[in-house]
Order: C-alpha cells, then sequence, then structure tokens
C-alpha cells in the first residue's frame, strides 16, 4: 500500500552521540574520570554541531522527510537559571535548515544528558527537577516555539526502572559465570557496561563525590526509585503544560523504551508483570499526551523461570540484542491496546557491521507499519536510529547503527545504502 501523504519519515540522533564538546553535561563530567565506565570519552562525537547544515542536505537528497534530534540541556542551561541565547539561535538555525530542505524537524528536549548543576542538586530523585525541567521547557517553547510542531519532553522515560532492573538480574548472574556479562547487558536497549560498572565501583563512588558532591550521582540514566519513577512523569507533566502555555498549537508527547515481551508457556505471568512495568503504569500519566513516541528494537521471551536469552542460533547484533525487526509491529499492536493516540516510532534500529542486514531489518520494521496502518492504527511517522554511526554511550565508538558511516579520523560521512533504501519509503 505504501505510506500516506504527509507520514514521517526520518531517522534520530541525541545531542550528546553527535554534536561534541558537551561540555557542561553530567555524562561528560563522568566519561573524564579515571576509572570511568565508558570505554571512551565523547570528545568531539560527529561534530554534528558544526556539520548539522551537511548531515541534514544527505537526509534530504536521500529523501528522508523528517529528522528527530535533542536539544542539549546543558548547552542551553549552563548554570542553573542562566540561559545562553547564543545556543539557542544554533538550535534555532538547525531547525530552519531542516525546514529549507523540506524536512520535519522532531525535537526532543531530555535525551538522557542533563546540567551538571542540576545532578549536583539531587538529579532525577530530587523534588526540585520538576520546576528545573518546566523552566526550560517553558524557555525553549517561548523561543524555539513556533519552529516548531512536534516536541517529545524526555527520551525513554521509562529507562531507570528497566535500568534497576537489569542491574539486579547482572548482579545474579556476575556470581555465575563471567560469559553472562553480553547476555545481560544485552536485554536493555541502551549501550551499557554493567562489568565495569560493578569492578569499578569503588573508585567511582570517590570521583563522583568530587564532580557531583556526592558518591551516587542520579543521572538519568540511573537505576530508578518508584518515587523516581513518577518524579520523571511530573516533570515531563510539567514541560507539557509550560509548552502549551506558550505554543498550544505543538504536538506534545514523550517516548518509552519497550520490548515485544513474549510468554512462553508458563511464562505468561512474568511477561504480564513486565509489560505493566515497561508501559502499563505509565498510562495515566500521558493520557493527556498528543502522541506516544514508541522506541523498540528486539524482543524478550519469557518462560516458566523468567527471562528468557535469545533462542538458541539466533542473529545477535553488536548490541547483543536479537536480530528481531517484527517486534516493531508487535509493540505497536499492544500499545494500541490500551493507549487511544497517535504513535510516532521514534528510535527502531540495528548496530550492525553488514549493512544488507540493516536494509532487511528496516524493510521488515516498515511492513511491519504498513500493516498496522492498513488496520487503522495511528501511526504517523517512523524514525530510523541513529542518522549515522555514534556515541552509543558507555559502548563508545564501535556500535555501529548508522545509515551514515563517520570516519573517525576525518569525520567523513559515507552514506550507506541502507539510508537511500528508507529514503525510498518517502520517496514513494
Amino acid at each position: 500500500m505504501g505510506f500516506p501523504k504527509g507520514f514521517m519519515i526520518g531517522a534520530a540522533t541525541a545531542a550528546h552521540q553527535v554534536e561534541g564538546n558537551n561540555i557542561h553535561s553530567d555524562y561528560w563530567a563522568q566519561e573524564q574520570m579515571p576509572h570511568s565506565s565508558f570505554t571512551e570519552p565523547s570528545g568531539i562525537a560527529c561534530d554534528h554541531y558544526h556539520r548539522y547544515e551537511e548531515d541534514i542536505a544527505l537526509m534530504a537528497q536521500a529523501g528522508l522527510n523528517t529528522y528527530r534530534f535533542s536539544l542539549e540541556w546543558a548547552r542551553i542551561e549552563p548554570e542553573e537559571g542562566r540561559f545562553d541565547e547564543a545556543e539557542i539561535e544554533h538550535y534555532r538555525n538547525v531547525i530552519r535548515c531542516c525546514r529549507m530542505h523540506g524536512i520535519e524537524p522532531v525535537v526532543t528536549l531530555m535525551h538522557f544528558t542533563s546540567p551538571v548543576w542540576l545532578i549536583r542538586k539531587g538529579g532525577w530523585e530530587a523534588e526540585s527537577t520538576v520546576e528545573d525541567f518546566r523552566r526550560y521547557a517553558g524557555y525553549v517553547a517561548d523561543k524555539l516555539g513556533h519552529e516548531l510542531r512536534t516536541v517529545c519532553t524526555i527520551n525513554e522515560a521509562n529507562m531507570g526502572l528497566q535500568l534497576a532492573a537489569i542491574a539486579r538480574r547482572f548482579r545474579l548472574m556476575a556470581e555465575q559465570a563471567a560469559r553472562n556479562a553480553g547476555q545481560a547487558e544485552g536485554s536493555v536497549q541502551v549501550g551499557m557496561n554493567f562489568r565495569k560498572m560493578m569492578e569499578n565501583m569503588k573508585f567511582a563512588a570517590m570521583e563522583n563525590a568530587e564532580v557531583f558532591g556526592m558518591p551516587e550521582p542520579q543521572i538519568f540514566v540511573s537505576s530508578r526509585t518508584e518515587q523516581g519513577d513518577r518524579l520523571v512523569m511530573r516533570a515531563h507533566q510539567a514541560a507539557r503544560e509550560a509548552i502549551r502555555a506558550v505554543a498550544p498549537h505543538i504536538r506534545v508527547g514523550l517516548t518509552l523504551s519497550l520490548h515485544d515481551l513474549q510468554a512462553l508457556p508458563g511464562g505468561e505471568a512474568f511477561a504480564d508483570k513486565a509489560w505493566d512495568e515497561e508501559f502499563r503504569h505509565y498510562l495515566p500519566w500521558i493520557e493527556g499526551d498528543d502522541f506516544l513516541g514508541v522506541q523498540n528494537y528486539t524482543r524478550t521471551q519469557y518462560g516458566p523461570q523468567g527471562q528468557m536469552p535469545c533462542p538458541e542460533g539466533a542473529e545477535l547484533t553488536q548490541m547483543d540484542y536479537e536480530f528481531y525487526p517484527e517486534a516493531l509491529e508487535h509493540v505497536i499492536r499492544r500499545v494500541r491496546e490500551d493507549f487511544r493516540g497517535d504513535l510516532i516510532v521514534t528510535e527502531n534500529g540495528v548496530a550492525t557491521s553488514d549493512d544488507s542486514r540493516r536494509v532487511e531489518f528496516i524493510r521488515r520494521a516498515l511492513e511491519g507499519v504498513e500493516r498496522c496502518l492498513e488496520d487503522g492504527i495511528p501511526v504517523r511517522g517512523y524514525c530510523y536510529w541513529s542518522l549515522m554511526d555514534n556515541f552509543e554511550w558507555q559502548k563508545g565508538y564501535a556500535m555501529t547503527f548508522g545509515l551514515m558511516a563517520v570516519d573517525r579520523e576525518t569525520l567523513e560521512r559515507t552514506p550507506r545504502e541502507s539510508l537511500r533504501f528508507l529514503g525510498g519509503f518517502a520517496r514513494g
């Protein structure tokens, strides 16, 4: 059937992973620590901060019509209450560059990284963060609101609970053989080095205390308490109110990291409990949103004893996920059972050195999206993760998700066949 007119086909990035030199953020601070859990620092990243015009032009040439990217809070508000007008102007230029090339900008206000000053106040477990995020969101909406139509407040608002669960599982698995470490890391949809984190715990506590004033800083990607989980959703609602107060035309939502949770015989209760934690318990907080950003990469299976390892012989990605593009359709359909608003696939992708597998992943994922549309499910767009090979958090630059390769020495961009292939869906 193809995609309807106005359907968004694009790619996604996050500021810290591509811009470079994000010196006021919590991640930058952690990367510089002597006993960092990061395999390497982000450094210049892809220098997208200075090369965004080239990158957006390459997207447009391939036929993409949407670019989802994040604004960096730590750039815009490097000190509490002090906003940097030059940085807002930078992002205004990025938005206008998108428009000039016929690309719809979809902006995320907070994609994992936070200003160091916020973390020093207690971060994502501190009551004050709700109002701090409201102020930041209101400022952005006031300055850029007339340039935007779609805003995601928080990326993967449920990530903290997922990390708390995986950290518990990892501690159990770490007591077994070290060979299980990859399997543990492969069950959460973000680049993490749990093994290195465990080894460095004692040193990290001292170094964190020096930088953040506390041994266990509550960054956004920390194991979250239930209270912290509610605080994140209150921050989202506060930001939504602030945006609508000054730019009521903007469609506001957040994004969630969602696995295709499959129950094998005897695993039904485990899978249902996991879906409640991952998705259903957020419904009261997002019912007033204009859309939900769906982010999916793989599936998780449950048996009578709980979570299962990847099936024997399954194709694994560089991230130790199972290569399973069908997961996206399953997740969209499951979300639709409870959430009646519009859906946008804000992330879906694969880390692989073989671009033919990336093309196959995109083909099968989009066939699933088409079937959802045929059944009347209001999916409004699809953004592949990621536009270019970038800094995959603690795992550094070894994970290649990109529709474009980036030479780590010269930073030269090389569009892959997958970029042209994805653009073909937008061209019709």
